[in-house]
């Protein structure tokens, strides 16, 4: 009987085929992920306005200042990694923004749909955010040379990149 390895070491193509499909499936969670911050982002903007953020962190006990913070790592965040611009770092970096979220909706209950929602979108949310700074950035993503260079000191380089 042979394994799934012994498949694929006879079989370069079943290697390449594993390839492709991890690479796609990479770039549609940082996709994904990017598509939800940056709507996130621009929902605090624009229709709950940044003042209305900042009043709205204060009404949960969180200092009104961190909304500026928090609107453009989700803005900023959720551009970069559309474009798959430092993949791995910003993944890491956004993860903070999601462990304030998920802590200030733990007294809520796990069901999101819980009133006041729950704590379960933004712990999967955070955990994905971990998984994509594992994966790196898939296919299709951009990697700016001298944040490049800056971020490979912390080994958070995106090696699988196109450089611009």
């Amino acid at each position: 009987m042979s394994s799934h390895n012994n498949d694929t070491a006879a079989n370069p193509a079943l290697v390449n085929r594993h390839a492709l499909q991890v690479n796609i499936a990479t770039t549609l969670l940082r996709l994904s992920l990017g598509v939800v911050f940056l709507a996130h982002g621009l929902l605090k903007v624009f229709v709950f306005t940044i003042p209305g953020t900042v009043g709205y962190f204060e009404s949960i006990g969180y200092p009104g200042f961190l909304a500026y913070p928090v609107i453009f790592a989700e803005v900023f965040g959720g551009i970069a990694l559309l474009l798959g611009v430092q993949t791995r770092a910003v993944s890491l970096a956004l993860v903070p923004v999601l462990i304030g979220a998920t802590l200030q909706h733990v007294p809520n209950g796990w069901v999101f749909s819980a009133e006041g929602g729950g704590w379960e979108f933004p712990a999967l949310w955070t955990v994905l955010l971990l998984v994509q700074s594992l994966l790196g950035p898939g296919l299709v993503a951009l990697r700016i040379g001298v944040l490049n260079r800056l971020l490979g000191q912390f080994g958070l380089q995106d090696p699988q990149a196109a450089t611009i």
